[in-house]
């Protein structure tokens, strides 16, 4: 639905545009071609996001502009909305041609979120009668209620995808965007506020020249995700070091990562935490390195409690000589706890982390590799049996209808 509306309305745009003729052509040209060039710089952020930074905030100042060196910015709605399209179409042909074009998800929530911010602001930037606004309210006032507006819509729309594709909650999915936009959102939206206000004296030099710290900003931001990047890498490949060894089945610690993450992401986890739960989760059994005979398949749920404890805390001892966090090393500390003890309530000390890490582990343990149907409602019976004392009868519920749609869509 999404991406239909974006492209319905790109068309009619364009359309629009071309048969009325463009006002103000080189204005227009020049805002398109910095959207074309931010869209070629473009970088994948944590969370498997797209940003294209300097195309943003040329398309936001494009959409705010009062006024050139010449003259008022007479621009539409509809002309903006074709501009922006174009240079954003323009931009990424070159990435479609090397094989790795945008998201479509992406381009359509960018079309729509400018189309928005059109709609709301050209009247004001052309006729400031036509919106109705609270009397002394200046235009740097206006714009920033449109960009917070503008802002509001992007994370609805992104979250409304990310809540669709992943089965995310939606309202945890507009916490993590939200979230996400404070970061190089809040610098694209001031630089693109800074353009606007600035083009009216410097005229469209204004453009290269505020847009200067946001391409320093977004090469920090390039670095610091792939320094993420290869930390996971990392991570995944020291999670192999007990399969290679043998004392864990092939493919343990990814079906571990893959389901804790899951349910983390059910119950409402940000993303921040799931990437420490998915870090724990990967790293989990390194303490079976220390055992002097290895488990059976590495399944920790068939030995005692005090030989699980131990390998829980080998296994932190490992993870805090890596760069993992200090929550990752607490969460595989205490994966072999108890959720509650006999005649006490729930720990509160416990992380959520090591409680779905502690189900998500007996569960693979129990089920294999590729549990059939029958196979996994024996191993989720079976840990309900210990949901007295051992796992969290929350975690176990979320556990079940996670395997129940995994299931269902192979």
């Amino acid at each position: 639905m999404i991406l239909a509306s974006a492209t319905v309305l790109f068309a009619a745009c364009l359309v629009h545009t071309v048969c009325l003729g463009p006002t103000q052509p080189a204005a227009a040209a020049t805002f398109g071609m910095f959207v074309a060039a931010g869209e070629l710089v473009r970088l994948r952020l944590p969370g498997e996001r797209e940003a294209a930074p300097i195309g943003a905030a040329a398309a936001l100042a494009y959409c705010l502009v009062p006024r050139f060196p010449e003259g008022p910015a007479h621009q539409g709605a509809a002309q903006v909305v074709a501009v922006v399209g174009t240079g954003i179409a323009l931009g990424a042909l070159p990435h479609v041609l090397a094989g790795r074009p945008p998201r479509p998800e992406y381009v359509a929530r960018r079309i729509l979120v400018v189309a928005g911010l059109a709609a709301l602001f050209r009247p004001v930037g052309v006729h400031r009668s036509v919106v109705a606004l609270p009397v002394g309210t200046s235009l740097a006032a206006a714009m920033v209620l449109a960009m917070v507006v503008a802002v509001c819509l992007d994370a609805l729309l992104a979250a409304t995808a990310a809540a669709w594709d992943a089965g995310r909650p939606w309202r945890w999915a507009v916490r993590d965007e939200l979230t996400a936009l404070l970061g190089i959102g809040s610098a694209m939206a001031a630089t693109g506020m800074l353009i606007a206000l600035a083009v009216g004296v410097m005229g469209l030099w204004a453009m290269p020249v505020f847009s200067a710290p946001l391409l320093l900003t977004q090469f920090s931001f390039r670095r610091f995700a792939a320094g993420r990047a290869s930390h996971r890498q990392t991570v995944r490949a020291l999670s192999r070091v007990t399969e290679v060894g043998g004392h864990t089945s092939v493919g343990h610690a990814a079906r571990v990562a893959e389901l804790a993450t899951a349910v983390g992401s059910q119950m409402g986890l940000s993303e921040a935490q799931l990437l420490d739960l998915e870090c724990a989760a990967l790293m989990h059994d390194l303490g079976q390195l220390a055992l002097e005979h290895p488990i059976p398949r590495g399944a920790t749920v068939l030995v005692d409690a005090g030989e699980q404890r131990r390998i829980a805390e080998e296994g932190a001892l490992v993870v805090a000589t890596t760069s993992a966090s200090v929550e990752v090393g607490r969460i595989v500390a205490r994966q072999a706890d108890p959720y509650r003890r006999p005649h006490e309530g729930s720990d509160p000390t416990l992380p959520t982390g090591a409680r779905i890490l502690r189900v998500v582990n007996a569960f693979d343990d129990l089920a294999g590799a590729d549990p059939g149907p029958e196979r996994g409602r024996s191993a989720l019976e079976r840990i309900r049996l210990g949901m007295a004392y051992d796992y969290d009868p929350v975690v176990v519920e979320v556990l079940a209808g996670v395997v129940g749609r995994m299931s269902a869509t192979r």
